[in-house]
């Protein structure tokens, strides 16, 4: 403590300022709420990132030459990686936090199954926004942005449902409740907000080059984007079950 002798607190690796022991327990917890929310920005951003790689370079193989313009891109990167990541970054503390056991200094970033998480969430954000580009893509009518719009706001969505659902790596979205992170609620609304204004202002849809989807369209683009939000929610409930029945 800030009261013991000099020659004590050369030899220690830490000094406790207010000499009060809770201080540790305070500063591990805070230590391990930061390291988990690195995890999580970690797993959203190159998940979702790897999702759209795949779009791009599977485009070309179903016909498509360019599936997303560099601005869009640019806007989706900006709103889903940043917005949302922001939003994840202030995850207050899981349940249960301090009852895990310590983390060996040597352990990778990527382990207890995070790099397969991003692999299969990549894979499925790809999927899903190649299915609805194909479906909808015309090469008949191909000056018509309608297909590209869709995939455009697919993929926005697609990164709203899985970055609500990478507030736990265990714990349901719905037992966690959105008091606990209102900054991550908020940031969701604006993203969502902005997602509609680029589609529907006409100011944006000529810079952004998009058409402003029908309501059905952009229904079957919300439906399709809660995907990455049910599938992440069935991983974390299998995973419950599996420690459950261990």
């Amino acid at each position: 403590g800030i009261t013991g002798t000099d020659v004590s607190k050369e030899a220690s690796e830490m000094v406790l300022l207010d000499d009060n022991f809770a201080t540790i327990v305070a500063a591990v917890e805070e230590g391990r709420v930061i390291y988990d929310n690195i995890r999580r920005f970690v797993k959203f951003s190159i998940a979702g990132n790897l999702g759209k790689v795949l779009v791009m370079l599977a485009a070309p193989l179903l016909g498509i030459a360019v599936a997303l313009e560099p601005l869009q891109l640019l806007w989706l990167n900006l709103l889903t990686d940043g917005l949302l990541g922001l939003g994840l970054g202030v995850e207050p503390a899981e349940k249960g936090v301090m009852k895990r056991s310590p983390r060996s200094p040597q352990a990778s970033l990527f382990n207890d199954g995070l790099g397969g998480h991003i692999i299969w969430v990549g894979v499925l954000i790809g999927v899903i926004a190649l299915l609805i580009a194909y479906a909808a893509f015309d090469p008949a009518h191909s000056e018509d942005d309608t297909w590209q719009t869709m995939l455009f706001t697919t993929l926005a969505f697609l990164q709203v449902g899985q970055a609500l659902a990478s507030r736990s790596g265990r714990e349901s979205f719905f037992a966690l409740g959105w008091r606990s992170n209102p900054t991550l609620l908020w940031l969701t609304f604006l993203v969502v907000a902005l997602q509609l204004v680029v589609i529907y202002l006409p100011a944006l849809e000529t810079f952004f080059a998009v058409d402003p989807l029908t309501l059905p369209e952009l229904l079957l683009s919300v439906v399709l984007g809660s995907t990455a939000f049910f599938a992440i929610e069935l991983e974390k409930w299998w995973l419950r079950r599996r420690t459950a029945l261990s």
